[in-house]
């Protein structure tokens, strides 16, 4: 636990710098015009993700024996242009997290997936350098619900109080993208790594991990209200 609340402090550190150079930056360029300014946009999430479970200190134990799965992620992002560098991003979606392990492993010695039905929402500070840009920040999950398959047989998670699963949880995004044209209209490809902080399970060590890539098409605010 305390390796991940180190990645915290670390991640969080390089977004409060990352927040403060693009204002800094902003303040010095007065040559920028607004059309180079991060524009405000909203539009639709729906993309697949790999995602995984970590188990901590089982890790060495369950050695090649964890596998990602694919999920689904769908749901709405805004974007905020504030300066001529910097925006903030919310979102807010559905999305299946889970992991799968394999057979003969030491936890359960069978094969074996956990899906959980979350909504996620992450606040992130996005730092942009011309077509590129960089975001990090943090992020809260609810489980919805989920399922547990072993051998064919599938059983509902339990999220009792003193066994089972946890329904909230925590996190950090940390990622990056790039804004290209296509026909004149504007696309993004982000990628982004997720990193749960929050033990999800009340008498094991289980973390939620999961890297997205997207791609969407933005229509900018015809007003940006956000602009300075």
């Amino acid at each position: 636990m305390k390796k991940t609340i180190k990645k915290a402090i670390v991640l969080g550190m390089v977004a409060l710098s990352a927040s403060s150079m693009a204002q800094t930056i902003d303040s010095s360029s007065v040559h920028i015009t607004d059309k180079k300014a991060p524009v405000t946009y909203m539009h639709p999430l729906l993309n697949l993700a790999a995602t995984s479970l970590n188990h901590e200190k089982g890790n060495k134990a369950i050695g090649g024996n964890e596998k990602p799965v694919m999920s689904l992620q769908a749901g709405l992002a805004f974007q905020g242009g504030i300066s001529s560098h910097f925006s903030m991003v919310s979102e807010v979606y559905y999305m299946v997290k889970g992991g799968e392990l394999g057979a003969y492993n030491p936890l359960t010695t069978e094969n074996g997936t956990l899906r959980l039905h979350a909504v996620e929402a992450p606040v992130l500070a996005r730092v942009h350098f011309g077509k590129f840009h960089v975001n990090a920040g943090p992020s809260v999950a609810y489980n919805l619900g989920g399922k547990v398959k072993a051998d064919g047989r599938s059983s509902k998670v339990s999220f009792d109080n003193n066994d089972g699963l946890k329904r909230f949880e925590a996190g950090v995004q940390v990622g990056g993208g790039y804004t290209f044209r296509i026909k004149k209209k504007l696309y993004v490809l982000d990628i982004r790594y997720a990193h749960g902080l929050t033990n999800i399970a009340h008498n094991d060590q289980l973390y939620n991990r999961n890297l997205n890539i997207s791609v969407y098409y933005k229509q900018p605010w015809k007003k940006n209200p956000l602009a300075k």
